[in-house]
């Protein structure tokens, strides 16, 4: 009998097991869309994080850092960070849909028709992939599309910001901007001021001489003191002009006043102190701003006060500053 009762007993666990399971409330859909600016017809490849089911919602656009960093905030050169995967769960936790997508040259995605022509992937490129994946992620079903809203980290915020200013017939409407270390000012202000605090000065003097040539003739110099030439060579200097170009400052300015903006710096992170972003602040005080001082919180968003890349694939959880200020963030 004892036998029996503990067969039963095994059969009843069984069957509760069985009945018990339930599909994962969230799902993540690998889903296409195309860019046609430009005629290019670049498909895009990204993550579509859902409610199973679920209408009606608010949904989130999050754009990666700049570079070769793919929808999951892998990086070539830092290997895989997958920060902005985490940054979806989080979201979806809270109740928010999310898309998250490989750039131009990155992951499924790759260069596909400018693969001939890589030095015409610049700024503008980028920004018309990104409104490509916010007018996907407004069509879909389960958009609330006033509550469409944008995460996004280091470059990816100016082009967050691009999206605020859309006004052209059809843009979505963007409901909140998340605006993570942010780039403080232009592309190759951001590079002298580095340059200024730690090169020579006849280095420095050919890096400003270098400059100037960029922004008056186009054109590059070619005696650039070794690893400076990296940064500006006949081989990016198209993409670097057309970076420079912007000026987050004033996209920011343009951004509709009363829109919540959560903006992050931190003094671990230097590609965007809270020194430095300073003027950022002060050209979005016309919207409902939040400003979040980080303490010891690398660029990929976690806690370590070196901010070494090297440590950037280690996968450990987003900083709870971050989530702290997200919680307050998500519901405005």
């Amino acid at each position: 009998m004892k036998a029996i009762a503990a067969g039963v007993f095994s059969l009843i666990l069984f069957v509760t097991a069985c009945g018990s399971h339930e599909a994962p409330r969230w799902v993540d859909e690998d889903v296409t869309f195309t860019d046609s600016a430009n005629g290019a017809g670049l498909t895009i490849h990204g993550t579509y994080r859902h409610e199973r089911d679920g209408a009606g919602g608010p949904a989130a656009l999050l754009i990666s850092e700049s570079g070769n960093t793919d929808r999951n905030g892998d990086n070539a050169v830092a290997g895989p960070v997958g920060n902005m995967r985490q940054l979806a769960e989080l979201l979806s936790d809270r109740g928010v849909a999310s898309l998250r997508y490989d750039k131009i040259g990155t992951g499924k995605t790759g260069l596909g028709p400018y693969a001939q022509r890589p030095q015409d992937v610049v700024s503008s490129v980028y920004t018309s992939g990104a409104k490509a994946a916010v007018s996907y992620l407004a069509e879909q079903p389960a958009t609330d599309k006033n509550r469409v809203s944008v995460y996004a980290v280091g470059e990816g915020t100016v082009h967050a910001m691009t999206l605020a200013t859309d006004t052209n017939v059809g843009a979505p409407k963007i409901h909140s901007l998340a605006l993570f270390q942010p780039l403080p000012g232009r592309y190759l202000d951001i590079i002298t001021n580095r340059v200024r605090a730690s090169a020579a000065p006849e280095a420095l003097n050919s890096w400003l001489a270098a400059v100037d040539e960029v922004r008056t003739k186009g054109t590059v110099a070619r005696n650039l003191p070794e690893g400076l030439g990296a940064l500006l060579n006949p081989g990016n200097v198209k993409a670097v002009i057309e970076a420079d170009k912007i000026d987050p400052l004033t996209l920011a300015a343009k951004v509709p006043a009363g829109t919540p903006v959560l903006l992050t710096c931190s003094d671990a992170d230097k590609q965007a102190t809270c020194e430095s972003i300073q003027p950022l602040v002060d050209a979005l005080e016309h919207t409902e701003l939040t400003v979040v001082d980080l303490e010891g919180v690398s660029h990929v968003l976690r806690d370590d006060p070196t901010d070494n890349v090297a440590n950037y694939a280690k996968q450990d959880p987003l900083s709870p500053q971050l989530v702290e200020a997200l919680d307050a963030f998500v519901g405005k």
